[in-house]
């Protein structure tokens, strides 16, 4: 799996690549925390729920029917909030949520994603795996855990910030010469 850290910058990158109209301090919270909730499947371990199960780690919950749920979930909740451009929010919501489960199908490691959970049990990593799968709990803390922060910075960082950094140029741009 890649690391919660590169999941939310993801989701972060994908907040402000949304319209300008969706912009906000929920919309990016949202779309910013909302990555990291497929890998609350990791607690199973504790319950003793097989890693290749339908609820084990990179089942249904790094589904793309979880996380149409989720986003329909989470964009009512932006109803309850009075927020406009519902329909657009959740559909940043749902993509969101899939660049999880994007993410972690290009590790090089685990069983792979159930992408098309419920209706399959089968996994997939995409051909081209190049991000090193993250250990899980404390042993991230180690030599392990550095190259794969190496690996994320190379494969997720730097892309992240160099969007970042143009839409950044291209909003300071604007803003000087009176164009949106």
């Amino acid at each position: 799996m890649a690391t919660i850290f590169s999941h939310s910058l993801l989701g972060f990158t994908l907040a402000k690549l949304a319209p300008r109209r969706l912009h906000s301090k929920k919309f990016t919270t949202l779309m910013t925390l909302l990555p990291i909730v497929p890998d609350l499947d990791y607690a199973g371990f504790v319950f003793g729920i097989k890693y290749n199960s339908f609820w084990g780690h990179r089942g249904f919950s790094h589904s793309l029917v979880f996380a149409l749920i989720v986003a329909a979930i989470a964009a009512a909740t932006f109803r309850a909030l009075n927020l406009k451009n519902k329909i657009l929010t959740g559909v940043f919501l749902f993509f969101s949520l899939t660049s999880h489960g994007l993410l972690d199908a290009l590790t090089n490691g685990g069983l792979g994603v159930a992408f098309y959970s419920p209706f399959t049990t089968l996994r997939y990593f995409f051909p081209f795996t190049p991000i090193q799968v993250s250990p899980m709990g404390f042993s991230f803390f180690s030599q392990r855990g550095l190259a794969v922060m190496v690996s994320e910075f190379f494969w997720i960082i730097s892309p992240c910030l160099m969007a970042l950094a143009i839409l950044s140029i291209i909003s300071h741009r604007n803003k000087y010469d009176g164009s949106i």
